[in-house]
C-alpha cells in the first residue's frame, strides 16, 4: 500500500506491505513455512535494496529526469553525479524488521486505516481564516506532551501540500500479488486453509453490507439524509399554479 504523507502533510513516499510467513510449495502440495522468528535476511535484503535503488538513480539521471540546483548544481555532470554516490555504496543500508509487539491483528488495524485515507482527517484541522489553516500535527523530534504540536500554514501552502498528495494518473494506491493476486486469489486462499487445515470465513454474502436504498443527492452523489416524514394526506402542498404566475409576473421587469 502506498503511503505518501507524513503527519505534516509533508512528501513522504513510502510503502507498507504484508508479507505471509510462508507459501504454497510449487507443487501445491504443503504449506512452507518460515522458521520461527525469521522471515528474511536483512543484511542481504539491505544490499539488494542499495544495489536497486542506486540503478534506478543512475538510470532517472541518464533520462534527463534529475534536476540539480544552488550548491549541487555541480552534479549535472554525470563524472561528479557518479563520484557524489560512490561513497554510499559502501555504507552498509540498514533494514529494521522485528515482530509486532501486539500480534498481526494489531498490524492489519494500523494499516487498514490507510487503505482509503487522505492525507488530513476533519479532526486534525483547528480552524482556518485569512491568515491560513490552523492543524495539529505529530513532532516525531519530540517526546511527550510536545509531540502533539500545532502549526498554521498559509492557504495556498496548505493546498500545495495536500495536492502533492493527489496521486497520478496511472498510480494505485492498493496492489495485491502472490497469494492475493487477483488473477487467481480465490484458489490460492482455498488451497492454504487447506493445507493449514484453517476453517473457511463464513459465508461472504452474509457479511455484505445491506444495499442503501437511499436516493442519491442531485448536487453531491451522496446519499439523501431523511429528515422528516409526513404522514399520509398531511404532507406539504406547493402553492397554486395561479399563484405561482402572479408572483412570476410581479417579478418580471417591466
Amino acid at each position: 500500500m502506498l503511503h505518501t504523507w507524513g503527519s505534516a502533510l509533508t512528501h513522504h513516499p513510502h510503502v507498507h506491505m504484508v508479507v505471509p510467513g510462508g507459501g504454497i510449495a510449487l507443487d501445491g502440495t504443503r504449506w512452507i513455512s518460515t522458521r520461527p522468528a525469521f522471515l528474511l535476511p536483512v543484511r542481504v535484503l539491505g544490499k539488494l535494496f542499495c544495489r536497486l535503488f542506486l540503478t534506478r538513480l543512475i538510470q532517472l539521471f541518464d533520462a534527463g529526469k534529475l534536476a540539480f540546483f544552488g550548491s549541487l548544481a555541480s552534479l549535472a555532470e554525470r563524472r561528479a553525479f557518479l563520484r557524489h554516490l560512490a561513497p554510499v555504496r559502501k555504507t552498509r543500508w540498514v533494514v529494521y524488521a522485528k515482530a509486532p509487539f501486539a500480534g498481526p491483528e494489531a498490524v492489519l488495524a494500523y494499516l487498514s486505516r490507510y487503505t482509503h485515507r487522505i492525507a488530513i482527517s476533519n479532526r486534525r484541522l483547528i480552524s482556518f481564516d485569512e491568515k491560513g489553516v490552523t492543524l495539529r500535527y505529530k513532532d516525531y523530534r519530540r517526546d511527550g506532551p510536545e509531540h502533539q504540536s500545532v502549526m498554521t500554514l498559509a492557504t495556498d501552502e496548505f493546498i500545495r501540500r495536500f495536492m502533492s498528495h493527489v496521486l497520478s494518473r496511472g498510480f494505485h494506491r492498493i496492489r495485491h500479488y502472490g497469494l492475493l493476486a487477483s488473477s487467481s486469489r480465490k484458489a490460492n486462499l482455498a488451497r492454504a486453509r487447506a493445507l493449514l487445515e484453517v476453517a473457511a470465513p463464513p459465508d461472504e454474502a452474509i457479511l455484505e453490507k445491506p444495499v442503501d436504498l437511499r436516493p442519491p443527492c442531485p448536487n453531491c452523489g451522496g446519499h439523501m439524509i431523511i429528515i422528516e416524514t409526513f404522514e399520509r394526506w398531511r404532507q406539504p402542498r406547493a402553492p397554486p399554479d395561479i399563484l405561482r404566475r402572479s408572483r412570476r409576473l410581479r417579478h418580471e421587469p417591466a
